[in-house]
């Protein structure tokens, strides 16, 4: 995972209640281990194998992609903006490497 994570929230200062989208994308190749070279070898399984996003430390979403997922694997979910906090993103692969991203939510005044 050489390159940051970019992720997109709709809004950074929601109202309570507010349904917030979030939109991730990572940069990984994600190798099935299913495709041989020229000389008959496999190249070895390299794919995301975990993603999990926190409002702070409570678990919004947690996701655990496949062979079937695409390269750069892009993944949007929605959920219901009821505190402030600290947004974050992990993506871990299969060789134990990660990736994180974070955006901070502030409630609108009301």
């Amino acid at each position: 995972m050489s390159r940051p994570p970019r992720i997109w929230i709709s809004t950074e200062t929601p109202a309570r209640g507010e349904i917030v989208r979030v939109r991730a994308q990572i940069v990984h190749p994600m190798e099935t281990g299913f495709r041989t070279l020229a000389d008959g070898l496999a190249l070895p399984m390299d794919i995301v194998t975990r993603f999990r996003a926190f409002l702070d430390d409570d678990l919004l979403l947690e996701w655990l992609p496949e062979t079937a997922v695409s390269q750069n694997p892009y993944i949007e979910f929605t959920f219901a903006a009821l505190r402030s906090g600290a947004l974050r993103m992990v993506w871990t692969d299969a060789s134990g490497d990660f990736a994180e991203a974070s955006k901070t939510l502030t409630l609108a005044a009301a």
